[in-house]
C-alpha cells in the first residue's frame, strides 16, 4: 500500500496516543458529528476489507484455475504479476481523478472498477480472467493511493487509530479470502465462480461508501497534497546512501511478498498437498503477518533495536523459503509461520519512509520514488518465479532465487536500520524552493 507521510510518530498502533485517539473518537463532539465520524469509519472498514481480497482469493485458486481453463506457463506467470503492474501504472491516474472528482468520488469509482473486475473473472475463460484481473486491480491501485489521503482528510486528529483499523481490516480480508476461497469454489462448482463470489463483498463496499461520498461537500483542492513532485524532484529523492537503501529494501521485500502471496499455495498443491489444506496454510501465513507487523513496529521503535527489527523478519523469510524448498509438506506450518513473520517487515519499512525527509513534501517525494521502483521490481517476483518454474519444471531454482533476494534484503535492512538510528547520513531531497533561495 503506498505510504502517505504524516507528521505523527510511528509508534505501535496501540500506543498511548492511539488510545487517546480512541477516547476522543468515543466521546465525539455531538450527535451529528459522531454520526459523520462513524459513517466515515464504516467507509474505511468497507474499503479496507476489499483491498487485498481480489489478490489472495486468486492466489489460493491459481492451481485449480490453470487446471480448469487450461492456460500455459506464460499466463500462469503473468497472472500473479498483474496486481503489482497495475499498482505501478494505474495508480498514476489517482491524482487527475481526485482533482476532477474529489477523493470520495474517486474511491467510489475505484470500488466500481473492483466490483466489475471481480464479476468479470467469473466468466470461465482465460481472456475474462485476464481482463477482469486488470480491471479489478486497477480499482485497487486507485484505492491504494486515495485511502491514505481520505484518512488524513477525514480523521486528521486520529490518523494513527484509523490507519491501524484500516490496515487491520485489510489483513482480515486477505486472510479470510486466502482461507475460504478453495472451499467456496468447491461449493459453487468452479474456481471461476469462486473468484466472482468476492464481487458481492466489493459491491457491498461500494454501496456502503456511496452515502459517504454523497454526504461530503469538501473542496477538491487536494492536488498539492497528493502530487508533491510539482515541488520536489522525485528521482532526486534517491540521492544518498540511506535513500538508496530504502529503495532496495522496499523493492526486495515487495519482490518476496508478492512472489510468496502468488505462489505459496500453488507450490504446496504442486507438491501433493490438498488444495484446501494449502489454502489454509496460506491463510495461516497471512494471519501471522497481521500481528507480526505490529510486533516489529513496536520492537523497532527504539534506535538500539531498529536494525534487528528489520533484519529479523528478513531472516525469517530466508528460513521460511528454505523450508518450503526442502520439505514443503512436512514443514508447511512452520514455513507458513516463518514466512508470515517475514511479511511483518512492511509496516516498519513504511514507518522509516515516513520519518525520512525534512518536510512532508520531501517525504512524499522519497516515498513516491522508492515505491515506484519497488512495485516495478515487485512485479518481477511472481513473474520471474513462475517463468523459472515453467522453464525448469521444478521449484528448486525459483525458490533458490527467492532465497538470494531474501539474503540481500536481510543485509540491506540491517544497514538501513543502523543508518536510520543515527549512524549514517540523513536523506537530503533537492527542492526547487531551496535552489531558488540558495540555501
Amino acid at each position: 500500500m503506498p505510504a502517505t507521510p504524516t507528521s505523527e510518530s510511528t509508534a505501535p498502533i496501540l500506543s498511548p496516543a492511539a488510545l487517546a485517539d480512541a477516547s476522543a473518537l468515543a466521546t465525539g463532539t455531538g450527535g451529528s458529528g459522531r454520526r459523520k465520524v462513524l459513517l466515515a469509519l464504516v467507509g474505511v472498514i468497507l474499503v479496507g476489507l476489499n483491498l487485498r481480497v481480489g489478490i489472495t482469493s486468486a492466489a489460493a485458486l491459481f492451481h485449480e484455475l490453470q487446471q480448469a481453463l487450461g492456460y500455459g506457463a506464460f499466463i500462469a506467470s503473468l497472472l500473479p504479476s498483474i496486481p503489482t503492474l497495475c499498482f505501478a501504472f494505474a495508480g498514476l491516474a489517482t491524482n487527475p481523478l481526485s482533482r476532477r472528482l474529489g477523493v470520495e468520488n474517486t474511491v467510489v469509482f475505484a470500488l466500481f472498477l473492483l466490483t466489475c473486475g471481480l464479476a468479470i473473472r467469473g466468466i470461465p475463460s482465460t481472456v475474462a480472467l485476464l481482463v477482469g484481473s486488470v480491471v479489478a486491480m486497477s480499482g485497487l491501485a486507485i484505492c491504494n493511493v486515495s485511502m491514505p489521503v481520505l484518512i488524513r482528510q477525514d480523521h486528521a486528529d486520529r490518523t494513527s487509530l484509523v490507519t491501524g483499523l484500516y490496515t487491520f481490516t485489510m489483513t482480515i480480508g486477505a486472510t479470510t479470502a486466502a482461507t475460504v476461497s478453495v472451499p467456496l469454489a468447491h461449493a459453487l462448482g468452479s474456481p471461476s465462480a469462486g473468484l466472482a463470489s468476492w464481487s458481492v463483498i466489493a459491491a457491498l463496499g461500494l454501496l456502503g461508501f456511496i452515502p459517504l461520498a454523497l454526504g461530503r461537500r469538501r473542496s477538491r483542492n487536494l492536488a498539492p497534497d497528493v502530487a508533491p513532485e510539482q515541488h520536489h524532484g522525485i528521482w532526486a529523492a534517491l540521492r544518498g546512501r540511506k535513500a538508496v537503501l530504502i529503495a532496495i529494501v522496499f523493492s526486495t521485500q515487495g519482490f518476496l511478498a508478492y512472489a510468496v502471496m502468488s505462489w505459496y499455495a500453488y507450490i504446496l498443491s504442486d507438491n501433493g498437498m490438498d488444495a484446501t489444506q494449502s489454502g489454509l496454510m496460506f491463510g495461516v501465513m497471512q494471519f501471522v503477518s497481521m500481528f507480526a507487523g505490529m510486533l516489529f513496529l513496536a520492537f523497532g521503535s527504539r534506535n538500539s533495536t531498529r536494525p534487528w527489527a528489520l533484519a529479523i523478519p528478513a531472516a525469517c523469510t530466508v528460513a521460511g523459503i528454505i523450508l518450503l524448498m526442502v520439505a514443503p509438506i512436512q514443514t508447511a506450518l512452520l514455513s507458513a509461520c516463518l514466512t508470515g513473520l517475514g511479511l511483518g517487515i512492511f509496516p516498519l519499512v513504511l514507518a522509516i519512509i515516513s520519518q525520512s525527509g525534512r518536510t512532508p513534501a520531501e517525504t512524499t517525494a522519497l516515498s513516491t520514488a522508492a515505491q515506484s521502483l519497488g512495485y516495478f521490481f515487485s512485479a518481477l517476483g511472481p513473474l520471474g518465479i513462475g517463468l523459472l518454474h515453467g522453464l525448469t519444471g521444478q521449484w528448486i531454482l525459483p525458490l533458490g532465487v527467492a532465497v538470494g533476494v531474501a539474503v540481500v534484503l536481510t543485509v540491506a535492512a540491517f544497514v538501513l536500520g543502523r543508518l536510520h538510528s543515527g549512524h549514517g547520513p540523513r536523506v537530503v531531497v533537492a527542492s526547487q524552493q531551496a535552489s531558488r533561495g540558495g540555501e
